[in-house]
């Protein structure tokens, strides 16, 4: 059976329809038609000029990502720029080129819920919602509560890191954790509300650091926070083109910010 690029899409939103994006978002097909044949997908978090290189190198005709390529109006296109450089490329090559962004951070078993699943989180809902059961963010309850000190290393280890930000570890338990992936910091004021001890997100801004007494901040990163959206997505589209080539980037630890 022959597959088009509107097969592919229809199944990614029947996941994360587009209607829920924010309303400054550009999820959607950006590069390509629907129409367009596809037989093998490469998944990656950003659609960089490396990606569609390997997206050609491996014989790729569709690139799905969590950001978008093309975020906001390109007034030119010449390859003195990532976005531009990709652009090019991956129109040269004949390449589709899809994301979902919001709208797979504001599904429940999206991007937050993702990181929810990592922690174990049990009853989880969604922590800022639209009143239609999406929305940014989830909360729910750890198995048992933690120490500061015993989230701090729950945390680094279920999320593979070398080092993150926290606010002033709170004293008492923490039982209930709220966490959105990507940038978060608007979301904090939803956190306290649910009821949560700690909230956890990524580019947290340094006067959001003074937190309020038993409530506690960590900043994991934007990266970290986000880059399981891409097993998920995978997933997805795997279990519904069984006969596709899908795949993940070869170099899916591709984080722009680096730590020394």
């Amino acid at each position: 059976m022959e597959y088009k690029v509107r097969d592919v899409t229809d199944v990614i939103e029947r996941f994360a329809p587009l209607s829920i994006q924010e309303g400054w978002d550009n999820s959607g097909l950006c590069i390509g038609s629907g129409e367009a044949p596809v037989t093998s997908v490469l998944l990656g978090l950003d659609c960089t000029p490396e990606l569609v290189d390997e997206a050609i190198e491996c014989g790729a005709d569709m690139i799905v990502t969590h950001h978008p390529l093309i975020f906001s109006g390109l007034k030119k296109i010449t390859p003195d720029d990532p976005v531009g450089e990709a652009v090019i490329k991956a129109v040269r090559a004949g390449i589709s080129v899809y994301a979902a962004h919001t709208s797979a951070d504001k599904v429940i078993a999206g991007v937050s819920g993702a990181m929810a699943a990592r922690l174990g989180l049990r009853n989880v809902q969604i922590l800022d919602e639209d009143g239609d059961g999406t929305g940014l963010g989830v909360v729910g309850d750890l198995p048992e509560p933690v120490t500061s000190a015993q989230a701090v290393q729950l945390v680094k280890e279920k999320f593979n890191l070398k080092a993150m930000r926290s606010s002033r570890p709170v004293e008492g338990l923490i039982s209930r954790v709220a966490m959105c992936g990507g940038s978060g910091g608007s979301l904090i004021g939803a956190a306290q509300r649910s009821g949560a001890q700690l909230y956890i997100s990524g580019d947290i801004s340094y006067h959001n650091f003074f937190t309020r007494e038993g409530f506690m901040i960590m900043d994991i990163g934007h990266y970290e926070s986000e880059i399981e959206i891409v097993d998920v997505l995978f997933s997805l589209i795997k279990k519904n083109f069984p006969t596709f080539a899908v795949r993940i980037t070869q170099n899916i630890y591709n984080n722009p910010i680096f730590y020394f």
